[in-house]
């Protein structure tokens, strides 16, 4: 009687741990989302730059704000700016969504596992209550 009592405290013990790795999990899951909120509002506006300096012509003057002050800048170096920045954007979001693919799928096999030892631990629990 003594040894399903020292199995159902394992037991316990183990889906406890579990638990706290899944709340972990989903901890990182919430901070990924938050970033690539983020990144997507980023990318969003430096593409509303880009067709906004597509519109200009090519004397046209473009300023970028540095601190407290505004320089000229030129327009093909602007527009190669914009460009590098929205590629750089893009490619944090595709590792962001493979990182989010990969904890997701953490996810799912912790809560299967949780399942599993909460099975193990009612039927543990059943077998002690009939003896």
């Amino acid at each position: 009687m003594s040894s399903s009592s020292t199995a159902l405290r394992d037991l316990q013990s183990d889906l406890e741990n579990k638990a706290n790795d899944l709340s972990k999990l989903q901890k990182d899951i919430a901070k990924n989302h938050q970033v690539r909120k983020k990144y997507t509002i980023q990318l969003g506006e430096n593409e509303l730059v880009l067709k906004e300096l597509d519109l200009l012509k090519e004397d046209a003057n473009v300023y970028k704000l540095i601190g407290p002050v505004l320089v000229k800048q030129d327009l093909a170096e602007a527009n190669a700016n914009v460009r590098k920045r929205i590629e750089y954007i893009s490619a944090e979001l595709k590792r962001l969504d493979s990182s989010l693919q990969v904890l997701e799928e953490k996810q799912h096999s912790k809560r299967e596992a949780i399942l599993k030892v909460q099975q193990r631990s009612q039927s543990l629990q059943a077998g002690k209550a009939k003896a």
